[in-house]
């Protein structure tokens, strides 16, 4: 096996495993959040003494953080299942919208959940007396509401789900329940059972495709990707060749008519 093909091997092995990672992990953390079955929204307080002392929690939150570099790998595989068809452009901008989505979770997590593990630290009075900071981060006050952005990531996945439901490089089933579980999967805290249904749709829909991955099937190891770049081909030959019927079409009027001018009986 030379250089070049370990290296192809490497990335389908690595986006394999991604997309069959990825939504696990997500099902994981909304699983460990207590409350399942009461959904109710929550108040900033609230989600604080939520997330206090609640270990298993606060792991599934490390574990989302860590995934965010997953979720970039997943949108760059949309984006080359896209290229070569004519929702190319879906793929583009759906990826850069869920790549910067995916980078302000990580910023999200980082300053509200990974933060409550340093305080989780501290004795209960000291504790206590954190809770006005506390109270501003989860309040969003100050330059916090930019994490609202994170909003770009389900926006960015809907965008590449609807063209590959179009496009059909992916089973139209395995589309539909990653738009379904892209646009859910960010519902507001406290209704985490929503969340959770969200993440097992997704699941239920890019697992497959990690595993065809690995299984190493298809073109590159998905015959997804075979379509795709088929589906190019095809649009690429359409597209010439109607150019050169519409370049040729003044060149044959004329020709039959020098043809008729000069007596020649051939049309």
């Amino acid at each position: 096996m030379d250089g070049n093909a370990r290296v192809r091997r490497a990335k389908r092995v690595g986006t394999g495993l991604s997309l069959i990672v990825m939504p696990l992990v997500f099902v994981f953390a909304f699983a460990n959040h207590p409350g399942l079955l009461n959904p109710h929204l929550m108040s900033p307080e609230g989600l604080i003494l939520r997330a206090h002392n609640a270990s298993l929690l606060q792991f599934g939150h490390v574990l989302v953080t860590l995934a965010t570099a997953l979720l970039v790998v997943v949108a760059v595989y949309f984006m080359k299942l896209l290229d070569r068809t004519s929702w190319a452009w879906a793929g583009l901008v759906g990826g850069a919208v869920a790549i910067l989505g995916a980078v302000i979770l990580a910023a999200d997590k980082g300053a509200l959940c990974l933060t409550m593990t340093a305080l989780d630290t501290l004795p209960a009075d000291e504790f206590a007396r954190m809770m006005p900071g506390l109270l501003a981060m989860f309040s969003f006050k100050g330059w916090m509401p930019l994490l609202w952005g994170m909003a770009l990531l389900p926006l960015g996945f809907g965008i590449q789900a609807v063209a590959l439901i179009k496009t059909r490089v992916i089973p139209r089933w395995q589309g539909v329940l990653f738009l379904i579980g892209a646009l859910f999967i960010g519902f507001p805290d406290g209704a985490e059972i929503i969340n959770l249904t969200a993440a097992i749709l997704m699941a239920v829909s890019l697992v497959p495709c990690g595993i065809r991955l690995l299984s190493g099937r298809g073109s590159e190891g998905n015959p997804a990707i075979a379509d795709a770049e088929t589906q190019g081909i095809r649009e690429a030959r359409f597209e010439g060749s109607a150019e050169q019927r519409s370049s040729s079409a003044p060149a044959c009027a004329g020709c039959r008519r020098r043809s008729v001018a000069a007596g020649c009986t051939r049309a």
